[in-house]
């Protein structure tokens, strides 16, 4: 209470303080104004009672300073009197006046444009506090929850090759299915805290010739058992031959395969049971053509432009699965490879997505 009493006192004698600088300036303008004939303009003067206000005081002070400079310049036109008013003289008079009201007019428009700038500095500041805010909380978050997880994980790998006891085939199935849960929420805590750091600092890779076959063929082995779990046959093509063939890129092999976990996955967890999901290789002079392509219901078609927007939830059945995040995490390391991607719809049932990075030629030459 105290301190806030001395803060308006404070402004209090700075008000007081301005008033009675801007009463002598007045002052000082006047006395020259009425000592001297009209034809010698000094109003210019109250320039300085008007900037000294616009600095100190607020919009209305300003205008009632500038009311009264105008009003005396133009006062000194009769007062004291005696002496004839000509044209020169008067258009002196009014040039002053103008000249004050544009000052007035500027000044207070350089203070709103200070303010603004204040403003917008201090909104600046703050999201930038947050966005720093923003990544230690995910930062911290993402490793409080990893250590716990990973922690449950190999218990559960401890339970699974017996070394605390038999386990019968009904609790098998129950570790199993535990462990793959705990293995889905790691890898979405992962992918948070990739999302936020790409976003953060942009994707880093490790560039090098990559053959997307054997990528492909690596996480579609890795996911063999997902899809069995699902009920879902994962086939793999070569576009219009069926021939193993090499589908060269320059890129980072590890991120690549995160794109094909992600976009295997999603087709996986929605197509129903007993349907296929096909990846598809397509070799180009100029480019490499990935789709991978599922029996799912498909989307509608107002949300296409939106899949691969961060936290995205859309209205079909497709999205309950997800979180929003592995889509988006897929669209930043195919932007930063310098490719493309997309989905649209199968016709009559089904969605594809695909991609499309720049072809390199194969190592060696």
């Amino acid at each position: 209470m105290l301190s806030q009493l001395l803060t308006i006192k404070k402004a209090l004698n700075k008000r007081s303080e301005t008033y009675l600088l801007i009463a002598i300036a007045f002052a000082i303008v006047i006395v020259l104004e009425y000592i001297t004939p009209p034809e010698y303009v000094f109003g210019y003067l109250y320039t300085g009672t008007i900037l000294l206000a616009d600095s100190r005081l607020n919009q209305r002070a300003v205008f009632g300073v500038t009311l009264a400079a105008t009003g005396l310049t133009l006062l000194n036109l009769f007062v004291p009197g005696g002496e004839m008013i000509n044209l020169p003289t008067l258009a002196n008079r009014l040039i002053a006046v103008v000249a004050l009201v544009v000052t007035a007019t500027l000044s207070e428009r350089n203070r709103y444009n200070k303010e603004a700038i204040a403003y917008t500095q201090a909104q600046l500041r703050s999201q930038e506090q947050l966005a720093a805010m923003r990544e230690d909380f995910i930062s911290t978050l993402t490793h409080d929850l990893k250590t716990p997880l990973l922690g449950a994980i190999e218990t559960l790998q401890y339970f699974q090759n017996e070394q605390f006891g038999q386990v019968t085939s009904m609790q098998s199935k129950v570790l199993q299915t535990m462990a793959r849960s705990h293995r889905s929420t790691l890898q979405l805590v992962q992918t948070l805290l990739d999302v936020y750091r790409n976003d953060a600092e942009g994707l880093k890779l490790q560039i090098s010739p990559v053959n997307l076959v054997t990528v492909a063929e690596e996480i579609i082995a890795t996911l063999t058992e997902l899809a069995k779990t699902r009920q879902v046959y994962i086939s793999l093509h070569y576009g219009e031959s069926d021939f193993r063939s090499f589908v060269w890129v320059n890129g980072d092999s590890l991120q690549l395969g995160r794109v094909f976990t992600n976009l295997l996955s999603n087709g996986i967890n929605h197509t129903p049971r007993g349907g296929k999901v096909e990846v598809v290789l397509e070799s180009y002079s100029s480019e490499q053509v990935v789709k991978i392509l599922d029996t799912g219901s498909g989307f509608n078609e107002a949300e296409l432009p939106h899949l691969f927007e961060r936290f995205y939830q859309g209205h079909s059945d497709r999205h309950l699965l997800g979180s929003g995040l592995g889509l988006y995490l897929t669209r930043q390391i195919i932007t930063a490879h310098g490719g493309t991607i997309w989905a649209e719809n199968r016709s009559p049932r089904g969605a594809v997505f695909g991609f499309r990075l720049p072809t390199c030629p194969p190592p060696g030459r």
